[in-house]
């Protein structure tokens, strides 16, 4: 896929335009069956960035979606988040007819102020997952969705009066707390590919700590775990929280104290040589967060080997 300035969609108005669509019900949202859009508007492969949410659920889409870095096929009916200002990427087959069915939720912030939406919006955290860790359906949990979509484009399309929003603000937060539990349930049932996950995280752990990286790069930061692994770090940690409560800051952390340990007990290095080749700028922050993990001082842990 083409590496292209991305074409920017402010509103939802424009997205309409841009798409062939009638103009919208209601100018800060918009639901939308698949089967009314007929074409792209591009030729080629482009990068797209919306000023808006999008909520999307697709079926038999006969192209590729790219999001961050990863490149997803739609060839099973599945179900993704994006937030506004975040890139992803679209193209279709060349010489081919637009094919895809599903349901594509467009909500601009600005729909939610004064509604509790406002504040929770950002603590959905699949909003930050990429079309590679979308959510893939059950038969029954897709019927649930489009249920739902159903309903919101009845209200969406019904006068527009003062309990409107308030109507369509509780089947939105309604839907994105299904999508979470469907989340947490796909967590579940993909336990292996999770371990996987898992065992990955601990050889690049392991490999980072044995090496001269841990010197000169200092520790390693959530976001170089998940770009190794190939994932969003939010996925990363959600993996991690279903398999072993903890996240990602915190098996670093883990990893960091068992290669302290070792230091502190085979070596002669003073604490501040061993918080210094363990990355650490001040002795001062690399004792408190071994006390903190330990509930003993380096030199208490030390001296306990003596």
């Amino acid at each position: 896929m083409a590496n292209t300035q991305p074409h920017r969609i402010k509103t939802i108005s424009e997205y309409h335009q841009v798409m062939g669509l009638p103009k919208p019900e209601h100018p800060l949202i918009s639901v939308i069956n698949f089967d009314l859009i007929k074409r792209l508007p591009y030729d080629e492969s482009i990068n797209v960035v919306f000023d808006f949410y999008s909520i999307s659920l697709k079926r038999n889409f006969n192209g590729k979606m790219k999001y961050g870095q990863q490149e997803y096929d739609f060839d099973e009916g599945i179900m993704f988040f994006i937030s506004p200002g975040q890139v992803f990427g679209m193209e279709i087959d060349k010489g081919s007819p637009l094919t895809h069915s599903g349901w594509l939720l467009l909500i601009h912030p600005d729909f939610l102020w004064h509604t509790s939406l406002v504040k929770t919006m950002k603590q959905y955290e699949y909003f930050n997952y990429s079309v590679h860790e979308a959510l893939f359906l059950s038969e029954k949990e897709e019927t649930t969705i489009i249920c739902m979509m159903q309903s919101m484009e009845q209200e969406y399309r019904s006068n527009i009066d003062k309990f409107s929003q308030t109507i369509i603000i509780a089947q939105l937060e309604l839907l994105l707390s299904y999508a979470e539990r469907f989340y947490q349930r796909q967590f579940i049932t993909r336990k292996i590919a999770n371990h996987q996950i898992l065992n990955r995280l601990e050889e690049i752990l392991t490999e980072y700590f044995n090496s001269d990286t841990l010197l000169k790069r200092g520790l390693p930061t959530v976001q170089y775990i998940a770009d190794t692994l190939n994932i969003s770090p939010s996925y990363l940690s959600g993996s991690l929280k279903m398999l072993t409560g903890q996240s990602t800051q915190q098996h670093i952390h883990d990893k960091l104290i068992e290669k302290a340990k070792e230091k502190l007990s085979t070596t002669s290095l003073s604490i501040s040589e061993i918080a210094y080749e363990l990355g650490f700028e001040h002795p001062q922050s690399f004792s408190k967060l071994f006390k903190t993990k330990t509930e003993l001082s380096p030199l208490e842990f030390r001296a306990s080997f003596n």
